[in-house]
């Protein structure tokens, strides 16, 4: 019977190991794996140790992505977004013409990091390897936690868009590997406004309205359990605008809310931990520090990235500033690898880099000449990405000049910084 079930999962396009491959990894260690492939996590960041970012020197545009999102059938579309692959072999766009676009990272950007030369904007470094259209508007997606481009089978994210269940891609053949879907009291399809795999990789959480609702990932289909935002003692929570969730196995998560408020729930049963108040506009990003002891939140049409200590929650840590206080973009952060820094974009086109520990503004660089709508680290390598643009409204008599961009106007980039390479150099001349 065990054999048959596993083999109807796997029909309905499981992404899992077989039942024999499960006990042979069980046989041999007893600890945190890949629950898709087995992959240790030990081992996977003993391959990728920390990459050193310096910020004391500006970075150097590496890499450039800006003709193939421009023209076609929506000659106003801009970037929305960019996100590394968890392995960092790849990373992908959301645009507003409701493609996500695959773009591998070539093989010098690994082994030649620091003798990358600055790159023309004149032109696209290369071409995207892969094309996802969707139907409608793409609300979020994100990765699989556990990509990794030496197994196709972990090689897959999903989507998220208006009046559709959420879509699982596979990143090789661009393939429908399966879809998740979840139905209001009319039984009619609604679409999930944020999504995330939980650290495990084992569920997917979305965010509905006033709801969370949570698939099996080895069940694709429309079987999930739902959970309830409306707490009589907090209040509804409204729209479930973004998840994240402790990268400590300590089966915390963070759901923002576009009521401006952040709620903290543990994951086994959404039982409400803590509610956090004081982001001006709704909340459109959350985020654990590496260690989880720190939550930082965004809020639309709000200036400052918030910071919260979640052993003590009575008030803000300190606060971050960018340049978001005029516009209704969803501005996104990261923060360094090795937990250190953090950086963000904003409407000036700035990238701003800020100290964690002590709150401090570090540094900052010129990214686009317009809205810096998406900011992220490379997981393994001192390299960073952006994407840049804005909604630009055609005003009568003036077509042609209302499409006429710059070469570093909604666009993408590649960021080299220097590194642990570049600190030995300059270590081994001064010695």
């Amino acid at each position: 019977m065990e054999e048959e079930k596993q083999h109807d999962i796997l029909e309905e396009g499981e992404i899992g190991t077989t039942v024999e491959e499960e006990e042979e990894e069980e046989e041999e260690e007893q600890e945190k794996s890949n629950p898709i492939n087995g992959a240790s996590t030990e081992s996977f960041f003993d391959a990728h140790p920390w990459p050193v970012f310096r910020f004391d020197i500006p970075p150097r545009r590496a890499y450039h992505f800006a003709q193939q999102f421009r023209g076609g059938s929506n000659p106003q579309n801009f970037l929305k977004s960019v996100k590394w692959s968890p392995d960092g072999s790849a990373f992908l766009t959301s645009s507003d013409d409701q493609s996500l676009r695959l773009f591998y990272l070539p093989e010098d950007a690994y082994f030649n990091t620091g003798k990358l030369e600055e790159c023309q904007i004149s032109q696209d470094s290369y071409s995207s390897a892969l094309t996802v259209n969707e139907a409608e508007m793409v609300y979020d997606y994100c990765w699989y936690p556990y990509m990794s481009m030496l197994d196709p089978t972990t090689c897959v994210f999903v989507s998220t868009t208006r009046d559709h269940p959420i879509h699982l891609w596979d990143t090789i053949s661009g393939e429908l590997r399966g879809t998740y879907r979840a139905y209001d009291a009319m039984d009619e399809i609604t679409a999930a406004l944020s999504v995330s795999f939980n650290t495990c990789g084992a569920k997917l959480f979305a965010g509905y309205d006033k709801h969370i609702r949570v698939f099996d990932v080895h069940r694709p289909g429309r079987d999930f359990e739902q959970y309830s935002l409306a707490k009589v003692d907090a209040g509804s929570l409204g729209i479930a605008s973004s998840i994240a969730f402790s990268p400590t196995y300590s089966g915390m998560l963070a759901v923002g809310s576009y009521s401006q408020t952040t709620a903290l729930y543990a994951e086994t049963n959404m039982e409400l931990l803590y509610v956090l108040h004081g982001q001006m506009g709704g909340v459109t990003q959350v985020q654990f520090s590496k260690d989880g002891n720190y939550l930082y939140t965004g809020g639309r049409k709000d200036p400052y990235i918030l910071c919260w200590d979640i052993r003590n929650t009575v008030g803000v840590l300190y606060k971050l500033y960018r340049s978001s206080e005029s516009t209704n973009q969803r501005i996104s952060f990261d923060i360094e690898p090795s937990g250190r820094h953090l950086g963000t974009g904003g409407q000036d086109g700035i990238v701003q880099i800020y100290d964690l520990q002590s709150g401090e503004w570090v540094s900052g660089f010129q990214a686009a000449s317009d809205t810096v709508n998406c900011f992220s680290f490379h997981p393994s390598v001192p390299l960073a990405a952006t994407s840049s643009g804005n909604r630009r409204f055609i005003l009568p008599g003036n077509v042609e000049d209302s499409y006429s961009l710059s070469d570093d106007e909604n666009c993408a980039s590649i960021w080299m910084f220097s590194g642990s390479r570049e600190v030995e150099d300059d270590l081994a001349k001064r010695e």
